[in-house]
């Protein structure tokens, strides 16, 4: 039901277009290409990634996927190749990094994909969506097989492929916790021949649709013949009949946010008349200008030319009050007067110091004002 092959150097391989292909690189093969440990007979364990690129290009195919979980373990392309590549060969440059040595091998797969067979792609197609996976443990041969084996048990056709793998990461799922050994999952498409059986029918069930509807399990009579080793989400399950052909034509029914039909459309021609924006320049820029002009001298002639003044003051203020503010005036400069000239004994702090340097004894500096504070009151003393 798939195609596992180990790498090689130039290796060949034939997929078929709608087919799931699944191509392992083995760390044990590339082992050989780099230098053993200096040891003799020590047992090498290297670390080694791979990079996968399109020969030419930077990326792969569109349809080929690459995952190497950790450096010591084996690194698997798969993918479903498309109809569109049938006939024309595909050269996968496989570059393999030794961590330790930081030295390369590199190799080269050539995918040639081959057409489908008459009956391909299978009509019937389901996707499964499982919890307890990771996607390179469900690539493997053995998982891949146990899983194809318990749905054609349910579904029994007369052909089965798996069609394509993808992991729920690449699906919007978020990475889960690294507790109780939770999965990321994975869904499985599978295609068969025959219609869906009555067993995967039953998710279609107005109870069954109710309870996904509030995130109960569904009752599904077959899902104990998967429960053993997969556990399914059956409310993620999508069935899809290929041979119900849906008209893809669609009536364009006009309304709200649908424009009339114009015709065809004209360009303007090359030939156009100059337009004059003067008018546009007064309308935007000179009438507001002229505006904020005027309000300003307004403003300034009742800021600066309507003062009442101190003349207009004293003429609304009555006489007996004025002559008490002139009286207190007065008294206050005389008071300021008599005490610059009194003579009161100097403070101690004034008193004649030492001289720092040579020791002589120096007069203390008096100001003749009370406001000159710029000498200091104290001399520093050595």
């Amino acid at each position: 039901y798939t195609i596992l092959s180990k790498v090689h150097s130039d290796r060949n391989v034939y997929p078929s277009a709608g087919v799931l292909f699944v191509h392992v690189l083995e760390r044990e093969y590339f082992k050989g290409e780099f230098p053993p440990y200096p040891k003799p007979g020590e047992i090498s364990n290297d670390p080694i990634t791979f990079n996968t690129n399109l020969m030419g290009y930077p990326d792969r195919p569109g349809w080929l996927r690459y995952i190497q979980r950790t450096p010591y373990s084996d690194g698997v392309l798969y993918g479903s190749p498309t109809v569109e590549n049938v006939g024309k060969p595909t050269i996968i440059e496989i570059t393999a990094y030794n961590r330790r040595t930081f030295e390369t091998a590199r190799h080269n797969l050539i995918i040639n994909i081959m057409s489908a067979e008459a009956d391909f792609p299978l009509p019937y197609q389901a996707e499964f969506f499982i919890r307890n996976m990771n996607v390179e443990e469900m690539l493997a041969s053995e998982v891949l097989g146990d899983f194809l084996g318990a749905v054609k048990n349910v579904w029994q056709p007369e052909r089965l492929n798996a069609i394509n793998i993808t992991s729920a990461l690449d699906r919007g799922g978020r990475v889960p916790l690294p507790i109780n050994d939770m999965k990321e999952g994975v869904y499985v498409m599978v295609g068969a021949d025959v219609p869906f059986s009555s067993c995967l029918r039953e998710v279609e069930n107005p109870q069954n649709q109710l309870r996904c509807s509030q995130e109960m399990e569904p009752v599904i009579t077959c899902d104990k013949k998967f429960r053993t080793q997969f556990h399914i989400d059956w409310c993620k399950i999508s069935l899809v009949d290929n041979t119900k052909q849906v008209s893809t034509f669609q009536e364009v029914i006009r309304g709200e946010g649908i424009l009339p039909d114009g015709g065809e459309y004209k360009p303007p021609s090359d030939t156009l008349k100059s337009r004059d924006y003067y008018s546009d320049f007064l309308i935007t820029l000179a009438v507001p200008s002229a505006i904020a002009l005027v309000l300003f001298l307004i403003l300034a002639y009742i800021m600066c030319c309507r003062r009442e003044g101190v003349e207009k003051r004293n003429m609304q203020t009555p006489d007996i009050q004025l002559v008490h503010h002139s009286a207190i005036q007065k008294s206050t400069k005389e008071l300021r007067d008599m005490s610059k000239n009194r003579e009161i004994a100097w403070p101690l702090s004034t008193l004649p110091v030492f001289h720092p340097v040579t020791g002589e004894i120096v007069p203390a500096l008096h100001a003749d004002s009370y406001d000159n504070t710029s000498m200091p009151l104290m001399q520093t003393q050595q």
